[in-house]
């Protein structure tokens, strides 16, 4: 063959073999991407999209149910080292939710820190000693009010640790440590947004005439109107037997958004990845009974196991059932439900398949838009979502490498 031609024929099928790979190429990349978008698709989207009944019938319109939800992985390195991996779905600051008795999560806390500073000044009361506020009836202790408010989510529990510490001190503490909220009111009482605490007297024994310490009240400073998106919800509300036809205004309501009830769990479990003055400041004494009596079942507490089943308190993965809770699952977690709001934050540890995770959502199921009619999906719509959640995470977490 001459050498022109040669050429030309070497160079023709140069272009041949480099379009028959370029062909290939193109077949091959789009098979590749979409392996790689399975290998790293969000495990929040891969058990959102699930078939499960309960998870499916939400998803569909999920931002009528108001959902939002924040998932993280834990991973350990040799030495136990601890880092997060975060995942959000829906999530936002902005868009107002009604947080309910979640508030009561950062207020214990709160009321352990004020106990220590006490302490530290001289002031010799713990938190067993019996307190009692000036309306009050009966004395209780900072210990008892805690344990009923992870326990059972007591109101008045919650209510007279709100007097301890009044409503300046509360939003002073959350906004030195960088947690986004606004705690201005009590729960479930007349006087629920007064200003002005009632005073408070401690003894150590109830039958002392001598106090062991004496707060008189505090006058708190009023809060401008929350300015959030979606503050005014639904169609209508009853008030005094009465239905007012106008959307119920939350702007004077607690707001405590999601990352920031996520944010407080990482720092009662791992406060060693977090500054010192983010970090809740209370004894390791303190520490431990907040991690004791947030994972604490009802009966274990001395409540009756028939009107407090173990899921009383605890919607993830059990909430949609009443049989018990088996023991190598501990729960550490605080729900709040009001409004039609559910809302729950845990940290997950199963002691027998070693696995830890950590989980907030909230869903809003209130389908004819009244509230105080008592008329909410709960136990039909949100309580099953976020039981199959917590299921769904735990399924995951099941199989992933650490």
């Amino acid at each position: 063959m001459p050498a022109k031609s040669y050429i030309k024929y070497k160079n023709k099928l140069i272009r041949n073999i480099f379009q028959e790979m370029k062909s290939i190429y193109f077949i091959i990349l789009p098979l590749i991407l979409i392996m790689a978008s399975c290998s790293s698709k969000d495990p929040l989207e891969h058990v959102l999209t699930s078939d499960s009944p309960s998870i499916k019938r939400v998803m569909q319109n999920y931002n009528n149910y108001e959902v939002q939800i924040v998932y993280t992985q834990i991973n350990r390195s040799h030495n136990n080292e601890v880092n997060f991996t975060d995942f959000e779905f829906n999530v936002n600051d902005s868009i107002y939710f009604y947080p309910a008795s979640s508030v009561k999560f950062p207020v214990a806390i709160m009321a352990l820190e004020k106990l220590k500073k006490l302490q530290e000044k001289g002031i010799e009361i713990n938190r067993q000693a019996s307190f009692k506020t000036k309306n009050d009836t009966l004395y209780t202790s900072i210990e008892e009010a805690i344990t009923q408010i992870f326990v059972v989510s007591d109101n008045q529990a919650y209510n007279r640790l709100f007097e301890f510490l009044g409503q300046d001190d509360i939003n002073k503490n959350l906004k030195s440590k960088n947690i986004m909220g606004r705690i201005s009111h009590r729960l479930s009482t007349f006087h629920a947004h007064n200003l002005k605490t009632q005073s408070i007297i401690f003894k150590k024994n109830i039958e002392d005439s001598i106090p062991l310490y004496q707060q008189s009240s505090i006058q708190n400073s009023p809060f401008p109107k929350l300015s959030l998106r979606k503050q005014l919800k639904g169609k209508g509300y009853i008030y005094n037997d009465t239905l007012i036809e106008h959307p119920k205004d939350f702007s004077e309501k607690n707001y405590l958004p999601l990352r920031s009830l996520h944010s407080a769990m990482k720092r009662i479990h791992f406060p060693e990845l977090f500054t010192e003055s983010e970090r809740f400041n209370i004894t390791d004494d303190d520490r431990k009974l907040v991690l004791k009596v947030m994972n604490t079942l009802p009966y274990e507490a001395g409540y009756d196991k028939k009107e407090y089943y173990d899921s009383y308190g605890k919607f993830f993965m059990f909430g949609d059932r009443k049989e018990d809770i088996p023991k190598h699952i501990k729960i550490f977690n605080k729900v709040g439900y009001a409004y039609g709001y559910l809302t729950d934050c845990a940290y997950i540890k199963d002691t027998k398949n070693d696995i830890e995770f950590i989980l907030s959502a909230t869903i809003h199921v209130n389908k004819n838009g009244i509230y105080n009619d008592n008329n909410y999906e709960y136990d039909e719509i949100g309580i099953p979502f976020l039981a199959e959640l917590g299921r769904k995470i735990y399924d995951l977490e099941k199989e992933r490498k650490k």
